[in-house]
This record gives C-alpha cells, structure tokens and sequence, in this order.
C-alpha cells in the first residue's frame, strides 16, 4: 500500500479520535451537570421540606397562642374558637402538601401573616375589655363598701333607734302605789275570813307621768290562790303580755291624762273558791306589769 492510500486512513482514525475524545469530555460534563443539578435539586427539596416544616411550627405556635386568649366575653369566645378551628384545619392541609408545591407554601405564609395580625386585634380587645372589667370590679367593690357603709350606719341607726324606743317605752310605763287589797261580804263589809267574802277589791294609784300616752287605757287584775291558782271566770278572758295570751281575773277601762289616777278593780268570787292563806295580786297596763301586792285571808 502506498503512502497516499494511508493518508485518508489516518486522518479518518484522528476523526474518530477526536469525536470520541469531545463525546466522552461532553458526557463527563454532561454527567458532572446531572449530579449536580440532583444535588442542587436535594438540597432545595430539603430547604422547602425545612420551609414546610417551620410553617406548621409557625401555625401550632400560633394555635397555642389561641388557645391562651382568655375573656368572660361571649362573643370573643366564639369568635376565638372559630379562628382556632380555622388554624386547625390549615395545620392539616399542610401535613398533606408537598413541600416543593411552592405556589401552596406562599399561601399558607399570607395566612399565617393574615392571622397574625387577627389575633393581635383580638388581643387588643381583650385587653380593652380586662381592663374595664377591671375597672367595673373596683367600681363595684367601691359600691359595696359604700353599700356595706350604710347598711352599717343603717343598722346603727337602727340599733340607736331600737334603744331610744326602748327607754320611751321604759319611760311611758305606768307604775302604782298605795296598793291596797281588801275582802267584801255580801252587804260590801270588808272582812279577812275568807269563807266571808263575796267579791275581792284591790285599789292603788298610778303614778303621774308625762311621757305615758294619754287616753283610754285597759286594766288588768290577776289574782293568785295560796296553791298557784288563778281566780278567773272563763277561759275566753285572755290579754297579751310578753308575746302571749294570759287569763285574767277581772278588767277595767279608764281614761288616763297623765296625772295621777285612783282605780279600783273588784273580782266576785265563786262560792268555795277561796282558801286561807297568802294571796298576790298583779297589775297589768299597756303590755307591762305595773304593780304587785300580796295578802292574807283567814
């Protein structure tokens, strides 16, 4: 073979080379870039993984901040609730995105920035609203010790006024004297033997006194037996003395006017009803007990 035939030969054989040499520098290259390019893709698939996580953070942090918001409003808590249920439902959907839908995560960023600025404006009107509750406590607390001051002054008021009634009425009472008992027969002769007597007369006087209410005044007389007894006629003659009914042995009507007054009651008696011994008579006006004596019969 001559010279010229190998000619071509080489240059085709340095041709091939060539081509292999470029094909085989272009798939290195090629090669580097793909590894490259995956490694650069993993890591910002981890970056966006990282971004989604940090996100659902963001929002259960968030939903925590919910869940502290405290007021004795109605409103507000259904309001609160609703945002809280919202949160939740957000936290959901992002556990079910992928982390490298990009468009979805810059949502969710917007409403989380959204929500934010909801729940500040909540917690500026619970603040608000703590703070006149607060204030209407205080308010409240100064009423019932303004309250709490009167009733107070009210019941001494009252207690003064109890005591003031009381020393009228102690002052009001009528009081006797010159108490004197005395046993009649039948032709009105006094006598001391008491299967004698007919009727028993006890006179007194009662004292003057300015402060006593004028007019019309009831009379009491009750007469005790030596053994206890009371002598009386029926059972329907009752009056009222400290809060209950009594009997009593006879009753009389006068019209007092402040001054002194002589007043005598008479009590008929029983056939037998009377036994020797000490007898007490009591006196009885407006409520009170008056005047007491005691005598003897034989």
């Amino acid at each position: 073979m001559s010279n010229q035939d190998n000619v071509p030969h080489q240059k085709s054989h340095k041709t091939a080379i060539i081509v292999g040499a470029v094909s085989a520098v272009l798939l290195i290259i090629l090669g580097f870039l793909y590894f490259k390019n995956k490694s650069e893709m993993q890591v910002l698939v981890e970056e966006m993984t990282e971004e989604k996580d940090l996100l659902t953070t963001e929002f259960e942090s968030l939903a925590l901040d919910y869940d502290s918001l405290k007021t004795n409003s109605d409103t507000l808590n259904l309001l609160l609730e609703k945002e809280r249920e919202k949160i939740s439902q957000l936290i959901e959907e992002i556990h079910t995105i992928k982390a490298t839908n990009a468009s979805k995560i810059r949502e969710y960023k917007k409403e989380l920035t959204s929500l934010r600025k909801v729940m500040r404006n909540y917690v500026i009107q619970i603040d608000s609203l703590n703070q006149t509750n607060k204030a209407l406590q205080q308010e409240n607390q100064q009423i019932r010790r303004t309250v709490s001051n009167i009733k107070t002054s009210y019941q001494k008021l009252e207690k003064e006024k109890d005591n003031l009634a009381e020393k009228v009425d102690i002052a009001s009472k009528l009081e006797t004297y010159n108490m004197e008992a005395t046993g009649l027969n039948s032709k009105d002769r006094s006598t001391t033997r008491a299967s004698r007597i007919s009727k028993i007369r006890i006179c007194f006087t009662i004292q003057k006194n300015i402060t006593a209410e004028v007019g019309e005044k009831e009379i009491f007389l009750r007469v005790l037996r030596p053994d206890g007894a009371l002598l009386y006629h029926s059972k329907d003659d009752l009056f009222k003395y400290e809060n209950k009914e009594i009997n009593f042995s006879s009753r009389r009507v006068v019209e007092y006017g402040g001054d002194e007054l002589d007043v005598c009651l008479y009590y008929n008696v029983d056939a037998g009803e009377l036994t020797i011994g000490d007898y007490t008579a009591d006196i009885f006006a407006d409520g009170h007990h008056i005047g007491n004596m005691t005598f003897s019969l034989r």
